[in-house]
């Protein structure tokens, strides 16, 4: 890195924080801003990085003032933020998020890359455990708070700092950064209709496995088990490792599943050897199966030993907002869940499902746009998944101003699955949807909060679990 001066904007965001702390260790001077700071809102983070060494303005261009800093705005950054007039009145270099990140990425000599529409924070979490397990100390970089990582010190655990040498992180293909690194190993877990149409993802997500020494792909999911058609036809065969559950054609296969109530259980199978190892994860559902598969072949990709992998595996405590238990007052169970698109609420249902009591299911959608691209994905989603029982609850999307469309809302999905015979309501605001499940709310019920980009929906969660016990007692 050129410059040692750096000024974050939305310094708190859950892909600006662990990056700003990665640059602070490897010699960077930090100073930053964030809209939510000037707010009011999670004063706690801005408290816990101002102890940590790094200097907080107002996002009103106050803190950007010289030519020698470099100012880190995210991808989707407008000039019309003052700290980006500031910048350029000032002169200083300015760098997008995913820029920087690859930048640092690209430069260590091992990288995983870890990439897909959905597991992406978990397979890294589950990587980073298992490296830091057996002693490789890499630098992580992940958007979710890694728990095993997480204590007194460290509450938003969403980086590990380790040594230059082996970096780890997740990538994003929404935005379009993924073309932006070189991967030693590439993990792809999945690629589905998310953020762009299939065929930009398709061009994203084989360029990304292209450029990679190894590719980490499962095979099922169609999009990827493609991607590694692709190698092997072009001659990179030997540089596929594939993943599947029950298929044994598989490199690594799980077979046997059997699930917890807090975990599963399953049998390992490496094609290579011959080997099967018994697996207890302490995540449920299968999707974190298939998340464990993917973290053991990128491990293994760089030479940690399968078994020495399978062992870190088994105290990998999660990811926060991953089905996180917030606890459980007059019989409900209150869980907080980052489950923001089709995939990841059919992953979190599935998963709840394996187990009895009534759903009581507030989604915010975490914008207009990813609404009207998946309306219909959304109302089939919902309505294949929810039982009869069950109750959805949508407030509006989140909306931060600009030119965005609203022309699909949440009343056009709730209406929906309505139509389908199934429960779902749309309420105007997220505190109006509170008191719906405050009242609905009987015991043996679990309620679950999905949402993704809004720090607040934990702190939703988390009073929802008072009201109740307040009303309990």
């Amino acid at each position: 890195m050129n410059q040692d001066d750096y000024f974050f904007c939305g310094i708190g965001g859950s892909g600006m924080l662990p990056l700003a702390m990665i640059v602070q260790a490897q010699g960077g001077r930090i100073e930053g801003s964030d809209r939510s700071r000037d707010q009011g809102r999670t004063p706690e983070k801005f408290a816990w990085l101002e102890a940590h060494g790094v200097t907080l303005h107002p996002q009103d261009g106050s803190g950007v003032t010289r030519a020698a800093q470099t100012v880190v705005a995210t991808g989707a950054i407008e000039d019309t933020v003052p700290d980006i007039g500031a910048a350029r009145r000032a002169g200083a270099r300015i760098v997008s998020r995913p820029g920087l990140l690859s930048q640092i990425f690209n430069a260590a000599p091992t990288s995983i890359g870890v990439a897909g529409t959905s597991g992406k924070s978990t397979i890294t979490g589950m990587i980073a455990w298992i490296l830091h397990q057996a002693g490789r100390e890499p630098t992580v970089m992940n958007g979710a708070v890694m728990r095993n990582f997480a204590d007194a010190d460290h509450p938003f655990a969403s980086a590990l700092i380790g040594g230059r040498d082996l970096f780890v992180a997740e990538v994003d293909e929404s935005d379009g950064s993924i073309a932006r690194y070189d991967p030693t190993v590439a993990v792809v877990s999945n690629i589905s209709l998310d953020h762009k149409s299939m065929e930009e993802l398709r061009d994203l997500f084989g360029g990304f496995t292209a450029r990679s020494t190894t590719a980490v792909l499962n095979l099922d999911n169609p999009e990827t088990a493609a991607l590694a058609q692709q190698m092997v036809e072009t001659g990179r065969g030997d540089a596929v490792v594939t993943f599947a559950l029950g298929n044994a054609t598989a490199d690594l296969s799980a077979h046997d599943l059997i699930p917890q109530p807090t975990g599963m259980r399953f049998d390992l199978t490496d094609r290579a050897s011959g080997q099967t190892l018994p697996v207890t994860l302490n995540v449920p559902g299968a999707h974190n199966v298939a998340n464990a598969l993917a973290a053991l072949g990128a491990v293994r990709a760089i030479g940690v030993p399968l078994d020495h992998a399978v062992a870190a595996l088994e105290t990998f405590s999660g990811i926060g907002r991953r089905m996180e238990v917030v606890g459980t007052a007059a019989g409900v169970t209150v869980i907080d869940d980052f489950a923001h698109n089709p995939d990841k609420i059919a992953a979190t249902l599935k998963t709840l499902h394996a187990f009895d009591g009534r759903l009581l299911i507030l989604f915010q959608p975490h914008g207009f746009g990813p609404l009207k691209l998946m309306k219909h994905e959304f109302i089939d989603g919902f309505t294949g998944l929810l039982r009869s029982d069950d109750v959805l609850l949508m407030p509006e999307p989140v909306y931060y101003g600009g030119t965005t469309d609203r022309s699909v809302g949440s009343e056009d999905i709730a209406s929906g699955i309505r139509a389908a015979g199934r429960s779902a309501e749309a309420l105007p605001t997220r505190e109006a949807c509170g008191d719906r499940l405050v009242d609905l709310a009987r015991p043996g019920d679990r309620i679950v909060v999905m949402g993704a980009r809004d720090d607040t929906l934990s702190t939703f969660a988390a009073e929802l679990l008072e009201r109740l016990r307040a009303s309990a007692g």
